[in-house]
């Protein structure tokens, strides 16, 4: 096999549409046939010795992005978001009282949207109903998705006051021109400044979140943003390609599609956003981060303790995330559940006394052992079947991954399924061999690179 054939065969595979794979079961095999009472049963089998972590969704922002593919609306009226935090609130009470016992939080991640909608006073009065039903253990991690264009000195003063240690940045792209088109105007003294009043009241674990394959991006405009990004020196930097999904997402149609980048272009920007990151000094994380090599997710990605979730790469190994606000999805060690997205749906479900449960999945054995593999192939690139399965047999799986070890791109051997370096950039479909469910489920998801 020669680099070149090596070489397109990894082009070839990175146009084909396969899951991100932050669950297995992904999302799309959740259904409606998970019920209210299933939900309950889930809260009230947990044990009060798990430690758990914690997600928040707040899905408002104060503009809508073109390229957005998140749960999220625009907040018009503070009056509605005050109502959602109140739903929050009643919400964290039911789960609380629905778990009926001490349970211990190691983690809480705020996501969106754009959490800090709510405002100091908001966040404040969301995590005291959160500290009144879980106990916050001493080196509990607090992250936040931030807009750095709302980063003001007193918010970062309150999120200190929050004792918020993490703050996720929404970045980007930094080229002016790519942000008209995206509809995010964010000129770099903005993320500069963001960055400088987080740092000044102690919040310096700060990660960057950027994006390939939007309108108007070139290889040559990406190098010159990631030069600009590693210069502000973030601990962590994820990049994701762009999904463009406009007949599911309207804010997307406003993007003009004849200036979205061709799928060669879209491989090359991520080949070119992989090296200029490891060209300084950072650690490739996985299929889609970068962290400085003292940083937490390095460390575990040495070690063999990388995870993936929902928040994408991370070191948590807690079994149990719950999920609070619309569209927010927990895991369980024996299921799946999401909530209602629609949020006047989900405050109805909430105001009558219900858990906001809209669809979900449960996960039998065969589930963990499959789930296991693919987590094990995308955070190690590597997958011991005998250990992470053992007694299963994945004859069927090994004679579909025969064309990537005939192109260079895997190797199996004593139950071991390897990836080669050429293969980890389209490690996503390489794990699809062991999903059961993608094999009649194609053309739903985003591309692989």
């Amino acid at each position: 096999m020669t680099i070149a054939t090596t070489t397109e065969a990894v082009r070839r595979y990175a146009r084909l549409q396969v899951p991100r794979y932050t669950s297995y079961p992904t999302a799309a095999e959740f259904s409606p046939n998970l019920s209210e009472a299933d939900h309950r049963r889930l809260l009230q089998a947990l044990a009060p010795s798990e430690v758990i972590s914690l997600y928040v969704h707040v899905p408002y922002c104060r503009d809508i992005c073109f390229y957005c593919g998140c749960h999220s609306k625009k907040a018009i009226r503070d009056d509605v978001v005050e109502d959602y935090r109140a739903a929050l609130e009643r919400e964290i009470g039911l789960v609380g009282s629905t778990i009926g016992k001490p349970i211990s939080a190691a983690r809480l991640h705020w996501g969106g949207g754009t959490p800090s909608v709510l405002g100091a006073s908001g966040l404040a009065s969301v995590i005291d109903a959160l500290r009144q039903c879980f106990t916050f253990e001493a080196d509990f991690e607090h992250a936040i998705e931030l807009d750095p264009r709302l980063v003001t000195p007193s918010l970062a003063s309150a999120l200190a006051e929050l004792r918020v240690n993490r703050v996720s940045l929404g970045v980007q792209d930094v080229n002016p021109a790519v942000q008209a088109a995206i509809g995010r105007l964010q000129p770099l003294q903005v993320v500069e400044a963001a960055v400088e009043r987080l740092r000044a009241v102690g919040i310096d674990d700060i990660n960057f979140d950027l994006i390939y394959g939007l309108p108007l991006q070139t290889v040559a405009s990406l190098r010159k943003t990631c030069a600009t990004v590693a210069a502000l020196g973030p601990d962590r930097i994820a990049y994701y390609g762009y999904a463009h999904i406009p007949e599911r997402k309207a804010n997307q149609r406003q993007i003009d599609p004849s200036t979205l980048p061709g799928a060669d272009e879209r491989f090359e920007q991520a080949e070119v956003i992989a090296s200029e990151f490891r060209a300084r000094g950072y650690v490739r994380i996985g299929i889609d981060h970068f962290a400085r090599p003292d940083d937490r997710l390095a460390r575990a990605a040495a070690a063999g303790r990388l995870h993936r979730n929902f928040q994408g790469y991370t070191d948590d190994d807690r079994s149990v995330l719950v999920g609070f606000g619309s569209s927010a999805i927990s895991e369980f060690p024996d299921g799946y559940v999401q909530n209602v997205p629609d949020v006047p749906r989900y405050i109805k479900a909430i105001g009558e006394g219900l858990l906001a449960t809209a669809r979900g999945c449960r996960v039998d054995a065969d589930a963990h052992r499959r789930a296991r593999i693919i987590e094990s192939l995308l955070c190690q690139f590597r997958a011991d079947l005998t250990q992470l399965a053992p007694g299963a047999d994945f004859g069927e799986e090994i004679d579909m991954l025969a064309p990537f070890v005939a192109e260079g791109l895997v190797s199996v051997g004593d139950g071991v399924v390897a990836i080669s370096d050429a293969g980890r950039t389209v490690a996503r479909v390489i794990a699809s061999v062991f999903d059961v469910f993608y094999r009649q489920r194609t053309g739903r998801f985003s591309v692989a690179v």
